[in-house]
């Protein structure tokens, strides 16, 4: 069996606890834009702004294409970050014992490079991976595929922490093993496509033995 050598963390829902703040914000978008999507918000997590624009709301005009881009961007620029329990012990775990570390995220560079200043991780991670970087957003296993490349990582070297259905099919496919984080979806629906699954990082010992 390949020893895994390199932890890749989706951000939200995974190292920070975000996403009732974008379920609200989601939620708000396609009541008030007639949608008529049953939980939208849980349909696309995980995946990117344009891509959700692209699919959700291109019926619109430009003019209101980018009245909601800007919406997001202004919500992601005033959002809290709080940590989920045990993740920056778990970081700390992992940099101590030279394991390469990565994020792997749909959110934008903005979003990213505010939220890692506020947690004070902007030095942290070996590679960070944002919707910048690829033009297929998760299930697409592009940016699982990309990290592993920036760190020199196969494949079977990496594991990943994921919360949504699409992070999960992107690790998935990109060849890594998973682990579900139930922040967001319930356990028993994460179980059933991840090799185990957690609430959170706050039992270390139970999380580094997925290591081995």
């Amino acid at each position: 069996m390949t020893k895994i050598s390199t932890v890749l963390f989706d951000f939200d829902g995974v190292i920070a606890d975000t996403e009732p703040q974008y379920d609200i914000h989601i939620e708000d978008l396609g009541e008030r834009y007639n949608l008529g999507i049953e939980n939208f918000a849980l349909q696309v997590k995980g995946t990117t702004s344009p891509d959700i624009l692209k699919k959700y709301f291109s019926h619109l005009s430009q003019e209101e294409q980018d009245k909601i881009a800007q919406e997001l961007e202004d919500f992601e620029l005033n959002m809290d970050f709080p940590l989920v329990d045990g993740v920056m012990d778990f970081i700390k775990y992992l940099k101590d014992n030279n394991y390469k570390t990565g994020i792997v995220t749909s959110s934008q560079d903005f979003k990213m490079k505010r939220a890692l200043d506020i947690l004070q991780l902007s030095d942290t991670f070996d590679v960070v991976v944002t919707a910048a970087r690829i033009t297929e957003g998760k299930p697409n296993p592009m940016c699982y595929k990309l990290a592993a490349q920036d760190l020199n990582s196969s494949p079977a070297e990496c594991i990943v922490f994921e919360d949504s259905l699409h992070g999960i099919r992107a690790g998935q496919d990109a060849g890594m093993k998973v682990i579900g984080l139930s922040t967001t979806i319930p356990h028993e629906v994460l179980i059933e496509r991840t090799e185990n699954v957690v609430p959170n990082f706050s039992d270390m010992q139970q999380i580094i033995k997925y290591l081995n």
